[in-house]
């Protein structure tokens, strides 16, 4: 029923995790996909030889999401290669354990460059193209953590509050040049990120608060997503679409 047939979609972070398995669906839905990744060219590979089988074109682009000179080439790229961009996911993003009272400065500046930033560059380089004409669909991923804050993981917490906040924004500034946007925000989804965490000895504990008693799947995350840049949602933007097994019941 869901078809994005001619699309072409810009994936960041699509070498693994949510954003692979939502390049996955996305091409099986018949969208042309950007395969974004920063530094294991080997995973994104064999994300753009997968998605590339099921009949779409496919081609794996590395910049760095923090890094605004390295989105505007990708970006260019992009449109040269396909002629345009239509959805932009931005699914980048890190999540570190990093407590207030002994925070490194380090990790600090590069989660909110990869999460805020990250989130702000591609829709820099992909606004204007849209704009001119007059027609798009971006999706930003961000978290509970952004709605609950996250002990240990404020600087995570915080930049994903601010993904929020970015949507909520640009929603009504982009709705006149028909460019819809909505946001998505996971739970704990058992992927690469929270592996570890899953199977440490706070796995009771986080499954405890998890309503449905389990972890997400990756697949679970690309299926919403599908849903808003589809032609199923053609009325909702600025929405904040919890995916987190009533963990956290909130808008």
């Amino acid at each position: 029923m869901i078809s994005l047939n001619g699309k072409v979609a810009l994936i960041t972070g699509a070498s693994r995790g949510i954003g692979r398995a939502v390049a996955m669906l996305f091409a099986k839905a018949g969208c042309d996909v950007i395969i974004n990744y920063r530094s294991d060219a080997a995973a994104a590979e064999q994300t753009r030889s997968k998605v590339e089988a099921l009949g779409v074109r496919a081609q794996a682009m590395a910049a760095d999401v923090a890094d605004r000179a390295q989105v505007d080439a990708m970006v260019a790229n992009a449109i040269q290669t396909f002629g345009r961009i239509d959805i932009l996911v931005n699914n980048a993003g890190i999540w570190k354990h990093n407590p207030i009272y002994n925070m490194s400065e380090e990790l600090l500046r590069e989660t909110l460059d990869v999460n805020i930033l990250g989130t702000f560059y591609p829709i820099m380089a992909v606004v204007p193209h849209m704009m001119a004409r007059k027609t798009g669909n971006i999706i930003n991923i961000s978290s509970t953590a952004g709605q609950r804050g996250e002990a240990f993981h404020s600087p995570y917490a915080a930049s994903k509050g601010a993904v929020i906040s970015l949507t909520k924004s640009l929603a009504p500034e982009l709705a006149e040049y028909h460019i819809r946007v909505n946001c998505v925000a996971p739970g704990w989804v058992d992927t690469d990120m929270s592996h570890e965490a899953l199977i440490s000895d706070d796995r009771e504990n986080i499954l405890h608060l998890i309503p449905l008693g389990r972890a997400g799947t990756a697949e679970e995350l690309a299926g919403p997503v599908l849903f808003l840049a589809s032609e199923l949602s053609t009325f909702i933007t600025g929405e904040i679409l919890n995916v987190n097994g009533g963990a956290v019941l909130c808008g």
